[in-house]
């Protein structure tokens, strides 16, 4: 946030009054000022990105479904029918190690089973009402932009852990930048137009940080804790069970049930263990199923249940492999810390409400991340004013800010148009392409640029995939998602008409 230290506090006069907002000592605001700017610099390429990637993977179910248009779509499926996709499954890849076994829901109405063959090939086949497998799905695209928000596309741990990070230092510089402008709740509202453009971008700053806020705060605080999962398990297991970190994942894991890898007498029974859980838990239903070793003695299942007007990722129950239940982790029934924990995942993502909170999600991270491209651009505009400019780094940021709308186009244009689609690496070589034209032309017209290659690029994935999928469009999600291009393509490429008041500045 932009705070100068002769803003940071009215004079008030002794014969009006105490004032209403307390004088907080200037030494303190310059601390915070400088610290609020270090930080935003130091991570302001990773917040950006993680931002951006995080607005777009609100709506990874609907991508899903878009890239896998023919469905079958269901609305419910049977126990029955969940028990012979699981087998036919099992016929397919034999001895998997665990299968994940997605049910139908109003996010994403399919029956899918997920696996890993003996090769390490994974494979997601795809059932209809009755249980039987019609295809194996690929959603290429939309497994890279969900891994991308996720772990950056790096070693998992790793990944978790940078994201994590990212997360800290976004709810660090959220926290200094309100303590660095002491008015900017009462300034709320302000908006000096017509003026300075560097002032005009920092009252846009500010006033998007402050309405925005209560999001803000939300997703950088519970993306910093599911990012750093790993360590905070870590530090559980130090503190309370001499560093066995297998205990400590045992407090979220519900009852364990003994490996034994020996042939069981027949395979799990799927079937029996959603008719228990249905009649133990009637206001709830399934949305997920780990299947564990099945096939051998040990194997047993993991369901996951939710419940309608709960901002809960579901209760987890296990089940053995005659579909028994063994018990619960406690997720909704459990203590405060469990129900908290619980809301993380939902809260982060906005997967609750239905559209109306996914759309507001959206717009406010693509919010936060306009807060983060602006706060980068007020810094170098007041380098500028001080006759220390920084041009190629203003080139660079612009070209960076709008690299990731042309190479998020991009790598879905080839993951639609190529048989063997590398969307990491699309994605790599267009965000490269796409900085590298900071070395031409000025800040507005490297804008300018990559906005109108991201529009023509995102008419022509949903062109594409619009006349390679018309044919089988059996889910309203896929006409839904290429409209929604085509409107984003039309809206970016009316940003880059000339507006009349600049046009008659120039004239005059």
């Amino acid at each position: 946030m932009d705070a100068s230290p002769d803003k940071i506090a009215p004079k008030t006069s002794k014969a009006v009054g105490a004032p209403i907002w307390p004088k907080i000592p200037a030494d303190f605001v310059r601390a915070m000022l400088a610290g609020h700017s270090a930080l935003g610099l130091a991570f302001a390429a990773l917040i950006y990105l993680v931002c951006f990637s995080g607005s777009v993977a609100v709506f990874t179910q609907e991508f899903g479904r878009w890239e896998q248009p023919a469905g079958p779509v269901l609305s419910s499926v049977s126990p029955n029918a969940v028990d012979a996709a699981v087998k036919a499954t099992l016929a397919e890849i034999p001895q998997p190690h665990d299968l994940l076994v997605r049910l139908p829901t109003p996010d994403q109405p399919r029956l899918s089973i997920h696996g890993e063959d003996a090769s390490g090939r994974e494979h997601t086949y795809v059932a209809d009402q009755a249980g039987r497998l019609v295809g194996e799905a690929r959603t290429p695209w939309t497994e890279f932009q969900a891994e991308l928000h996720t772990v950056l596309h790096l070693p998992r741990a790793w990944g978790g852990f940078v994201v994590g990070l990212t997360g800290v230092a976004l709810l660090s510089s959220l926290i200094s930048g309100v303590l660095s402008h002491p008015r900017v709740f009462k300034d709320a509202f302000a908006l000096r137009w017509g003026g300075s453009k560097r002032l005009q971008e920092a009252d846009l700053h500010n006033r998007i940080s402050v309405w925005g806020l209560p999001f803000h705060l939300a997703v950088s605080l519970t993306g910093a804790f599911l990012g750093l999962t790993t360590i905070i398990v870590g530090v559980l297991a130090l503190a309370t069970f001499k560093g066995d970190a297998s205990k400590a994942y045992a407090l979220f894991q519900g009852p364990t049930v003994k490996d034994d890898p020996r042939p069981a007498a027949k395979v799990i029974d799927v079937r029996s263990g959603l008719d228990a859980v249905a009649a133990r838990y009637p206001d709830a239903r399934p949305t997920y199923i780990y299947v564990e070793h099945p096939g051998e003695r040990g194997q047993h299942a993991i369901i996951n249940l939710a419940t309608d007007g709960r901002l809960s990722r579901g209760e987890t129950v296990v089940v053995d492999g005659e579909g028994r239940i063994l018990g619960e982790v406690g997720y909704e029934s459990g203590s405060l810390g469990f129900r908290v924990l619980s809301a993380m995942t939902p809260l982060h993502f906005g997967w609750f409400g239905g559209w109306p909170v996914k759309v507001a999600y959206f717009l406010l991270g693509l919010g936060l991340t306009a807060v983060t491209s602006s706060g980068v651009a007020i810094w170098l505009a007041r380098r500028r004013d001080k006759g220390r400019p920084a041009p190629r780094w203003e080139r660079l940021w612009v070209a960076f800010a709008w690299s990731q709308p042309l190479a998020y186009a991009f790598s879905a244009l080839v993951s639609q148009l190529s048989p063997t689609p590398a969307p990491v690496a699309a994605w790599g070589l267009a965000t490269l392409m796409a900085c590298g034209s900071a070395a031409i032309g000025t800040p507005a017209r490297i804008s300018k640029g990559l906005r109108l290659i991201s529009a023509a690029l995102l008419a022509s994935v949903a062109m594409a995939h619009g006349a390679s999928q018309a044919g089988v469009m059996a889910d309203p999600a896929g006409w839904g998602v290429d409209a929604a291009l085509i409107g984003t393509a039309l809206l970016l490429a009316l940003t880059t008409l000339p507006r009349r008041s600049t046009a008659g500045q120039h004239q005059r």
